[in-house]
């Protein structure tokens, strides 16, 4: 969620609002993720802020990955309990 709202917002502040977390912790969410994975997902400078073309690519999986997840919170929701 972080990485998406980060790609869309296309600022860090923006997106830490959007999913209810500090700035400094949507921060450190997509270090740990670019850390993780072995790359850079944006490109940051005072003045500008863009997915890198690692980025780029991991965007449409992510979005894949958050609506498959939703999917499944929203089928447990629905499930009848086990008798």
């Amino acid at each position: 969620k972080c990485f998406l709202a980060a790609a869309n917002c296309e600022n860090f502040s923006r997106a830490a609002e959007e999913v209810h977390i500090s700035q400094s912790s949507i921060s450190k969410v997509i270090g740990r993720l670019e850390e993780e994975l072995g790359v850079r997902l944006f490109e940051r400078s005072s003045r500008d802020f863009r997915l890198t073309e690692a980025g780029e690519a991991l965007l449409p999986q992510a979005q894949s990955l958050l609506d498959a997840a939703e999917k499944i919170k929203d089928g447990m929701k629905n499930a009848r309990p086990a008798n």
